[in-house]
């Protein structure tokens, strides 16, 4: 489990956020979320929509989420056993932050569907480009 780097939150108004994505970090946590708010989901289900995830990697996740209060883990007394995970009222709270991430991201990296990006010159931040080496040689 991701640990907090700071015990409490008064440190500086950036905290929050380095809680927040210490929660949800991770390749996998999100995607997970993605597909569990479509509704409740079996092992394997969520296994089939994630295909490049090992099953010890999944396994890792979903206990995360679920000791962070994210998922709600429900074991059926059956053989074999049936075992399906579903959102706690916490983990349909990350709705919105992910359906976000998601829709920026369709907007911004090379998984668009129009996959023709083209960054403007106007587009680029000028803090980011390098300053004019200017020669000393004359």
């Amino acid at each position: 489990m991701a640990r907090i780097r700071h015990k409490s939150l008064n440190c500086s108004p950036g905290c929050a956020v380095e809680a927040t994505l210490q929660l949800i970090d991770g390749k996998w946590k999100g995607v997970i979320l993605y597909h569990l708010f479509e509704g409740t989901l079996r092992f394997n289900a969520i296994r089939k929509r994630l295909p490049n995830i090992t099953q010890r990697m999944l396994t890792a996740q979903l206990r995360e989420l679920e000791h962070d209060g994210f998922v709600l883990r429900t074991v059926y007394p059956e053989v074999p056993p049936k075992v399906e995970y579903s959102l706690t009222v916490r983990g349909r709270s990350l709705e919105p932050i992910i359906m976000a991430l998601k829709k920026w991201g369709d907007e911004n990296t090379e998984f668009r569907h129009d996959r023709d990006i083209r960054i403007d010159q106007d587009e680029v931040c000028p803090a980011a480009q390098s300053p004019a080496i200017k020669s000393t040689a004359e």
